[in-house]
């Protein structure tokens, strides 16, 4: 059995939470700061969302380099692992034109969603693996074959290892599809993301179904958002995944009690220590994952 684990820490997100959470993560020096407190606390991994100083959600890439320049430049490993998600919001316009898109539109080429990967050569970067409807909304998250064909393509020639993001079912068969056409290296690298109204449910059944169809190869990690963020800590483990935690995903560390970064890795590195398991190091996870460590 292998009793060891990668523990992945989403800091800051693009959701609407900076007016619930007073520290939250919002500028480079901060969300490199919570980076850098939760590899300390026992994450192998950083996810980075960018903001601007105000909390909105950005994908200025000046932002993305001085955080990752900080988090570099600091004594602490960590394993960088920046989001393409930002840029692929079509708000359905909601008179009697769908085409007259609405203002939470944010549509950008496949190539400039993927330019911070590009640029800063982190070791992982997202790669959301479908469309989605994305809330309780007009707005879908939208995320073609062909578009994921070129950026899985550009991924491997560049040597930075896509995350696919399964927020559904049909994302991890796209994913496995992916790999199948060998755009992905190996071995191949997914996330399953539970809860996300309207994709997966946060069920023992949905993460057992996306795990069944993904291949062999495949190396998976799991979370849920909100109150089930821990249960799933758990549940992602026994599984046979590695978790993931962070701010991204829920602002709390028990009922009324906001959290930071590094509380809610401490409280994941508790749980896999309870049921049996330890912490991967970055060095351990970069010689499990493959990936190239480019500066």
């Amino acid at each position: 059995m292998n009793n060891k684990v990668f523990i992945s820490c989403a800091v800051t997100g693009s959701g609407d939470t900076a007016s619930k959470h007073p520290d939250l993560p919002k500028t480079p020096e901060q969300i490199a700061n919570a980076s850098i407190e939760a590899a300390k606390a026992g994450a192998a991994i950083a996810h980075i969302h960018v903001r601007e100083d105000d909390g909105t959600p950005s994908r200025r890439l000046e932002l993305y380099k001085e955080v990752v320049d900080r988090v570099r430049s600091s004594d602490t490993d960590v394993i960088l692992n920046l989001t393409t998600g930002m840029g692929g919001d079509l708000d359905i316009g909601q008179g009697k034109n769908p085409l007259e898109f609405g203002p939470m539109t944010d549509m950008a080429n496949v190539m400039e969603r993927i330019a911070n990967a590009e640029q800063f050569l982190p070791e992982i970067c997202t790669l959301d693996a479908g469309t989605l409807n994305f809330g309780d909304s007009s707005v879908i998250t939208v995320n073609t074959p062909n578009d994921l064909r070129k950026a899985a393509k550009k991924l491997k020639d560049i040597k930075v290892k896509p995350e696919i993001e399964a927020f559904d079912l049909g994302n991890m068969w796209f994913g496995a599809q992916l790999y199948k056409e060998g755009l992905l290296s190996d071995p191949p690298m997914f996330q399953m993301c539970l809860g996300i109204p309207w994709g997966a449910p946060a069920t023992t059944l949905a993460m057992q179904a996306m795990k069944d169809i993904m291949p062999q190869e495949g190396v998976w990690s799991g979370f849920a958002i909100s109150k089930n963020e821990m249960p799933f800590v758990a549940q992602t483990i026994l599984m046979g995944g590695n978790p993931r935690v962070g701010l991204e995903d829920n602002l709390y560390l028990s009922k009324g009690q906001l959290a930071t970064n590094a509380q809610l890795v401490e409280k994941a590195v508790r749980i896999a220590d309870e049921i049996g398991y330890s912490p991967m190091t970055p060095a351990e996870t970069r010689e499990k994952l493959k990936l190239i460590k480019h500066k």
